[in-house]
């Protein structure tokens, strides 16, 4: 009986564990509200992320890879959905927004655009709503997954019970020549460096 009674405890208290804590280039757990860089870990393949206008429309800005080597792109910051101790952890909803000023009159928190007919891609833009876990903001939540012994960007929202949405890694497509972040099969494997 005792043993029974401390198998159910023991699977309560681990279910209830939180996730890890996602950690930075020097080892360090990621803190909500301070600024990163998200780097690819494997160089030559473009660098930091940043903004850029990748259409015919200046605005809305969407989040591409830097062209220079030799740039962290822009920091961001992470805002999870259940913020505990100010710890970014894996597995969590998050939104995610460049700490930046633009000439475009919205937010720079990322959220996935609609569907690009003439690429067939989902391209991940800006123009987001930070905070307001639900149906009207699925769009705007992204998660980071460990992904062997580095990271990965995922769309795979859970901030909204009864939507159906799909869950796919964040990865590079090449849009004549702009690094762009869209959903794709192949992961961007990445890696955080304190601002």
């Amino acid at each position: 009986m005792k043993t029974a009674v401390f198998l159910a405890l023991s699977f309560l208290l681990c279910a209830n564990a939180a996730p890890d804590p996602v950690l930075d280039i020097s080892g360090k757990k990621l803190r909500t509200g301070t600024g990163y860089y998200i780097l690819p870990v494997f160089l030559g393949r473009g660098v930091g992320l940043t903004l850029a206008s990748t259409g015919n429309e200046t605005c809305p800005l969407d989040v591409v890879q830097e062209q220079l080597e030799v740039s962290d792109g822009l920091p961001v910051t992470f805002s999870p959905v259940n913020i505990k101790k100010g710890v970014v952890r894996v597995s969590t909803d998050q939104n995610i927004k460049f700490s930046a000023a633009t000439i475009c009159v919205q937010s720079t928190v990322w959220k996935l655009d609609s569907f690009d007919d003439s690429t067939q891609q989902w391209f991940v833009t800006t123009g987001g709503v930070e905070g307001n876990p639900g149906r009207e903001t699925i769009d705007n939540w992204f998660k980071i997954e460990k992904y062997e012994d580095d990271y990965k960007l995922v769309f795979c929202t859970t901030v909204c019970d009864f939507c159906k949405v799909m869950c796919r890694d964040v990865g590079v497509f090449i849009d004549g020549g702009v690094r762009r972040l869209a959903l794709s099969d192949v992961p961007f494997k990445v890696m955080f460096k304190s601002a």
